[in-house]
């Protein structure tokens, strides 16, 4: 594995409940020295109240927490009218699917919206399932 991965919410999510699958793959990454970034929605969105704050801050430390700035909600925006999209429903979604396509390559998607995301990112990166 070589490249940026990105986490989705889910991604974030299962991370802070401590899944196996995530944080195997977690150390993985940091083995390999990779920078593992997600987005400040995402951070929001996979935020539990069943999992601790300091728990959850814990756990989503290792990212890089990117902006959601003017220039990746255009970018966001434009991937959903590209797709016929709705924000309402595909917007979390859309922003980081926007974040991961300005990350240098080749980038990897963890994620439990492949089909989503495979819309919006076509072949340009790599969909993990988790």
């Amino acid at each position: 594995m070589s490249g940026t991965p990105v986490l989705d919410s889910e991604a974030l999510s299962k991370l802070s409940r401590r899944h196996r699958d995530m944080t195997v793959w977690l150390d993985v990454a940091r083995t390999l020295d990779l920078l593992v970034v997600t987005s400040a929605a995402a951070l929001v969105e996979a935020r539990d109240p069943e999992v601790p704050q300091t728990a959850f801050d814990h756990a989503a430390s290792p990212a890089k927490v990117r902006p959601v700035t003017e220039e990746i909600a255009r970018g966001a925006s434009r991937l959903l009218a590209a797709e016929g999209l709705h924000g309402h429903k595909y917007a979390i979604d859309a922003t980081a699917a926007e974040m991961a396509l300005r990350q240098p390559g080749p980038v990897a998607v963890l994620t439990s919206d492949v089909d989503d995301m495979a819309k919006l990112c076509g072949d340009r990166v790599r969909l993990i399932a988790i």
